[in-house]
């Protein structure tokens, strides 16, 4: 490797290594840069002899940053993330409603619930593009990984605003057609004779998620389990597919549709609801009304709930 010569870094070069080291390949990172791959090629080739290391490991299937590469991308998306921060703070007033907003929040409770929403909140407010990123991990907000977020797990970063949203009940459910095959099941020995649907190895969402099999395990009740999936939605949809009978939160039942609740005396630990965002965006309009839509809507969907089961609750019974 040749003498590391006297250098500052370059932040052009440093914009195209964060987008290579992102994309894993020269040619998609010239997509996301529009940059030819000769050119995006050739920064990367300057940077490392500027540097005097090479910063990625070249093969056929694509790139692999070094450990030199590894330790310098870790701080530049650091740099990169801070830098997004105070572009925010410095573009944006109090009165501003316009621009990205990152969102991020549960796949169920954003694929059921959220989406099915954001209609009246894109036409109230047009000047705000919505960046939806569902994943049940925990993304990172203070590194801007999302601006704001959903969750159902209290907070227990410092540096992090929250929002009480509310609390949310979980049930168990089944579909009509299930139950019109197995039998309406009318207390928890009943559960002997049913299938049930139960999380599998993954990252829960909410805690306490199989709740279920630790209250049969405290009544010494055996029931079978047909099927264990690692996502909340996709336990919905085992359940509306009349599987078996699985716990799911209650917002399933209004916006899910297709599924009925059984044993409506057993109900799960509540699940809290967060709204949470970092300190630096205090004083966000796209925040503040966004922050205030869900405050709407969730006492909006609490209020029309107990219509919607009562009205399954019958269905069920007459099934």
């Amino acid at each position: 490797m040749p003498q590391r010569p006297n250098s500052r870094l370059d932040w052009d070069k440093l914009r195209v290594f964060h987008a290579v080291a992102e994309a894993g390949s020269f040619t998609h990172a010239s997509e996301t840069l529009n940059l030819s791959q000769s050119a995006v090629s050739r920064q990367i080739s300057a940077l490392e002899e500027s540097l005097g290391v090479s910063l990625f490991h070249r093969h056929a299937r694509g790139l692999i940053l070094t450990e030199q590469g590894d330790l310098l991308y870790k701080t530049v998306h650091d740099v990169f993330a801070k830098l997004n921060s105070v572009e925010s703070l410095l573009t944006e007033t109090k009165e501003s409603t316009e621009g990205v907003l990152r969102v991020t929040t549960t796949v169920a409770f954003g694929s059921v619930w959220l989406t099915s929403r954001l209609k009246e909140f894109i036409k109230s407010y047009p000047g705000i593009e919505v960046m939806l990123r569902l994943d049940d991990r925990e993304l990172d907000l203070a590194m801007r990984e999302a601006d704001v977020a959903i969750r159902f797990n209290e907070p227990t970063q410092p540096d992090l605003i929250q929002r009480h949203l509310g609390t949310l009940r979980a049930n168990l459910y089944a579909s009509a057609d299930y139950l019109k095959d197995r039998g309406v099941p009318h207390t928890l020995e009943d559960l002997k004779a049913h299938d049930l649907v139960l999380f599998g190895e993954g990252v829960a969402p909410v805690r306490s998620i199989n709740w279920l099999p630790e209250i049969l395990r405290e009544k010494n009740i055996t029931a079978h389990s047909a099927l264990r999936v690692n996502n909340l939605y996709g336990i919905y949809r085992a359940v509306k597919g009349g599987i078996g009978i699985g716990a799911l939160p209650e917002y399933f039942l209004q916006e899910g549709r297709g599924v009925v609740q059984v044993l409506p005396g057993v109900e799960g630990p509540p699940i809290e609801a967060y709204f949470v965002y970092p300190e630096e965006l205090r004083q966000s309009a796209r925040v503040a009304v966004f922050r205030d839509f869900l405050v709407r809507e969730i006492a909006r969907a609490k209020s029309q709930l107990r219509v919607v089961a009562h009205h399954l609750d019958d269905g069920a019974r007459s099934a």
